[in-house]
């Protein structure tokens, strides 16, 4: 009986994009918690029948886990820092932030007009 392999790419793919997905508030949370359940889900079948699968692709579905569930805490706190951050107060430091930004870019639009 030939044994089967288990496939982490789509685990390791969606770690990946939700960890670049963190610095826009925390929102890769919505792919690296999804690739930390389908890794589980496939160590889970693989430990009801660890003769049918390849110990080389269960070692490397348990690391895909691992990542997974490291981009997934890193996102989770980085979701919570941006609640908490808006929640206090920081919703109009960040509007001053970006109008004097714009009064900035408009000055310096003015000036470039006027030589």
């Amino acid at each position: 009986m030939e044994q089967q392999k288990l496939n982490p790419a789509i685990v390791y793919v969606l770690s990946i994009i939700g960890l670049l997905c963190c610095c826009f508030g925390g929102l890769g949370i919505l792919l690296s918690a999804p690739a930390f359940f389908i890794a589980q889900s496939g160590l889970k079948k693989a430990s009801v029948s660890p003769d049918d699968y390849e110990p080389a692709s269960v070692k490397a579905m348990n690391t895909a886990k691992i990542i997974a569930l490291v981009v997934t805490i890193i996102c989770g706190i980085t979701l919570l820092y941006n609640i908490y951050d808006l929640s206090t107060g920081g919703w109009e430091a960040r509007q001053e932030m970006i109008n004097e930004f714009m009064q900035g870019y408009q000055k310096g639009m003015e000036e470039a007009a006027t030589e």
